[in-house]
């Protein structure tokens, strides 16, 4: 047998629950680097997927807290959509992906691992960023910590907003 150890994942494993929400906790903390938090704006904030689809995953939330997508004021939806904008691009200019993956899994029968708060992924796409692993062993092979992916991120949105 072969193991692939991944030893970060045993905070995560060990860690106490809190039952809270993660979308309002994380931003509520002032702690941004820590809870990967990339960019704030008025409305939404945007941060990393702790457990990411892919390498630069990202989510968009609303800092009020709602499930419904129709309760979004026009506000919060022009700044969804211009952070969409510019995390792409950001995206685009750290890590040069073929492609994303944007969606939102709205209710926990549609997936969504936080029900209760909304917000948007942002998954970069890779040709050939595939593998066997995820089917044969159950496990997705990450090839860049968080905290690098983190920082790569927010140099890029610093240089796209000096441009801006």
């Amino acid at each position: 047998m072969h193991y692939l150890w991944t030893p970060w994942r045993m905070a995560y494993v060990a860690a106490e629950r809190t039952g809270g929400c993660i979308f309002c906790e994380k931003p509520a903390a002032q702690a941004d680097e820590e809870n990967l938090i990339l960019q704030r704006g008025r409305f939404v904030f945007s941060m990393l997927n702790l457990y990411p689809y892919n390498t630069g995953h990202l989510m968009i939330a609303p800092y009020r807290h709602t499930a419904d997508f129709t309760d979004l004021s026009r506000d919060e939806l022009l700044e969804m959509g211009l952070f969409t904008q510019q995390h792409i691009a950001a995206l685009r200019r750290a890590m040069r992906p073929d492609g994303f993956n944007l969606g939102m899994n709205l209710g926990t029968i549609a997936g969504a691992g936080v029900a209760d708060h909304l917000h948007l992924h942002v998954v970069p796409r890779w040709a050939g960023d595939t593998n066997f692993m995820p089917i044969v062993a159950g496990t997705k092979v990450m090839p860049e910590l968080l905290q690098t992916t983190y920082q790569k991120l927010r140099e890029a949105l610093a240089a796209l907003q000096e441009r801006a």
